[in-house]
């Protein structure tokens, strides 16, 4: 910082020679001559000016140099640091004859200018003669040494204007690279003791920016002290408002924050991706805060968010070295995430069902979980309420922790479908196919919505706890529940399970065992109505995975007429159940209260079918062998074929 101070300060006293020189017609190429050595002896780079220079006193002293070059690093990647087509300097008449350091104009006109770092990350704008490179150490400690200024030393440029500018930035080490082009860019410096203020415009990736800042004031910036700076940046794409102050030159900046724009798919279509969002998804946002930049560590508080009808609030912490880190605590509002999930894949047209659902088809998009690898986090995120798909949670709590691709999300409070429960999901998502592992216990859950909008499996009715332990691995939905494996248990209380009445259908196959039909003949003849349901006081059972197919071998439901145990499987990738069940009337007539379990009379059933269409069928054949006549069994047989088409 000294050694460009050192620089200014020559060239504006060489700049006030040439003008004290020019009536005296002292010959401009002698000065530009003196000017240029002192550069290269205080830099030890050359600057050449190559174009015509000329000198002018009406109406101001005005010096003009032209086709102007100042040599890059010698590890540089092109000759010149900096050059531009002209320099204009205007100095008023009275500065001179006062002594003071004053300038009215400074133009610059289609300056083309280039920082970079070398393959060892030696900057090229270290303007200092050939010297040993300095330790890491000696470097941090001479960027945060301030200077110091001559007693009542200031320099006044009036207006510094740039026309037409480019400039670049290269990282030599990442190989990264920025450029801002079209340059138009007006600073006020009144005096290094007031306000400096810029406005201008520049465009930075084919996009056009407006700028308007403030520094108070620039003789604290080269003193190493604190000053005030705002800056306001506005486009097509975003707007951007900074109110703050810059300490430890430059290491600690804080103040007051915001951003807003219109659509995050056109910023992300801008920097080459595409988010492929809904027309609902991905639009207006807008972010306020008060930040603090201190080192490498971006700190957000008093965050409030906005994007789409989407609220959020809280406060995060980022670190930027090295590894993107991020830490936070934030309430995500009511969520609805269906606009941002893809849209199911459109699958072949299936002959249309005559009536009822239709059949289920899972999902085969491929999800990308790569942003998982890029940084690591620890998030604490709370939400009134949350829909995914056709899923819907009330107010929730999770933690989330992310470390190299690998997610660990734990449900610390979970309210849905009437009931609460506790959970952790496991997502490895380093490589692929993805992994995860999921574990919850779930009190008091209505099942009939949860297993509708989890499976799409509207069957069962009741309330009462699940737990799971299941595993599995992929890149799709369809891909999840194909490799679906673990246990799933299930006990509820006081529902029913939907489809047909099985303690009618067995009292009326008893009867039919005792030869008597006149009083079912309408019964029998009778359509089979899939809104009928089997009530329960309690059924409970449990669930083996395997490659996405569940096996039970220890259902059993109690209702007040019967008892049924029963095994089978649930087959998710096919989405198709199978099941068969043995059927039995209680003896006694004490009912749901009743603790007797002992079923003198038996009816197997066979549970089958797609989950949008599952049939319900008697199966009386192994009973009627002892208990009907030929004739009484023939007319059974007749009667249910007819009944469920068996």
């Amino acid at each position: 910082m000294k050694t460009a101070l050192k620089i200014l300060v020559g060239a504006i006293v060489l700049l006030m020679v040439v003008a004290v020189a020019a009536p005296f017609f002292v010959p401009t190429e002698r000065i530009i001559s003196e000017l240029s050595e002192q550069v290269e002896l205080n830099t030890g780079r050359q600057l050449q000016i190559k174009g015509q220079s000329e000198l002018s006193v009406i109406p101001s002293l005005k010096i003009e140099l032209n086709d102007v070059h100042f040599a890059n690093a010698t590890t540089g990647s092109r000759p010149d640091m900096i050059s531009m087509q002209s320099l204009e300097v205007y100095i008023p008449w009275l500065s001179i004859f006062t002594g003071e350091a004053k300038l009215e104009k400074f133009v610059i006109r289609k300056p083309d200018i280039l920082l970079e770092t070398d393959k060892n990350g030696i900057a090229n704008w270290q303007i200092l003669p050939e010297q040993p490179t300095p330790t890491r150490t000696e470097t941090e400690q001479q960027s945060s040494k301030p200077t110091s200024l001559p007693e009542g030393f200031d320099i006044k440029l009036g207006e510094v204007a740039i026309y037409g500018g480019k400039f670049t930035f290269k990282d030599g080490q990442t190989g990264a690279q920025h450029q801002l082009s079209d340059i138009d860019v007006s600073v006020q410096l009144p005096s290094l003791y007031e306000t400096l203020a810029v406005a201008g415009a520049m465009t930075y990736q084919q996009q056009a920016f407006e700028l308007n800042a403030t520094l108070a004031t620039p003789v604290k910036l080269l003193k190493g002290e604190a000053f005030t700076v705002t800056q306001t940046i506005n486009s097509a794409l975003v707007d951007m408002n900074f109110k703050g102050e810059v300490a430890q030159m430059g290491k600690d900046i804080q103040g007051d924050l915001s951003l807003k724009g219109d659509s995050v798919k056109a910023i992300a279509q801008w920097q080459g991706v595409d988010l492929n969002a809904k027309e609902d998804a991905f639009n207006a946002f807008e972010v306020t805060g008060s930040m603090r930049m201190q080192k490498q560590t971006f700190t957000l508080e008093q965050l409030s968010a906005k994007l789409d009808a989407l609220s959020i609030s809280g406060k995060s912490t980022v670190g930027l070295g090295g590894r993107l880190n991020v830490k936070a605590n934030v309430d995500l509002g009511m969520l609805d995430l269906n606009p941002y999930l893809p849209e199911p894949v459109a699958q072949p047209e299936e002959p249309s069902e005559p009536e009822g659902a239709a059949p289920i088809v899972w999902d085969d998009t491929k999800l990308n979980l790569s942003a998982l690898n890029a940084l690591d986090a620890n998030v604490v995120v709370r939400s009134t309420g949350l829909k995914a798909r056709e899923i819907k949670l009330g107010k929730n709590q999770l933690s989330l922790t992310l470390k190299n691709g690998a997610a660990n999300l734990s449900l610390d409070e979970f309210n849905a479908y009437e009931g609460v429960g506790q959970g952790t999901v496991k997502v490895d998502a380093s490589r692929v196919p993805y992994k995860v592992n999921a574990q919850f216990k779930l009190d008091n859950i209505n099942a009939e919505p949860l297993l509708t909008d989890a499976v799409g499996f509207d069957k069962v009715l009741g309330k009462g706890g699940m737990q799971w332990q299941l595993a599995t691995q992929g890149q799709s939905q369809k891909d999840f529940v194909s490799a679906l494996a673990g246990k799933f248990n299930f006990d509820l209380k006081d529902g029913g399970v939907k489809g047909a009445n099985i303690a009618e259908m067995t009292r009326q196959a008893k009867e039919m065992l005792k030869g008597d039909f006149s009083s079912l003949k309408e019964g029998l003849n009778a359509d089979f109505n899939p809104d009928q349901k089997t009530d329960f006081s309690s059924l409970t059972g449990s669930l083996i995975f395997t490659n996405g197919v569940g096996r039970n071998t220890d259902l059993y439901l109690a209702s007040p007429l019967i008892r049924i145990t029963g095994e089978g499987e649930v087959d998710l990738p096919q989405t198709n159940v199978n099941y068969r069940l043995v059927t039995g009337i209680v003896d006694t007539i004490e009912g749901q209260a009743s603790s007797d379990d002992s079923t003198g009379f038996k009816i197997p059933l066979r549970i089958k079918g797609p989950f949008h269409k599952v049939d319900v069928n008697l199966d009386v054949s192994s009973t009627a062998k002892d208990k009907l006549k030929d004739k009484a069994k023939d007319k059974l047989k007749d009667k249910l074929k007819g009944l469920f088409g068996g």
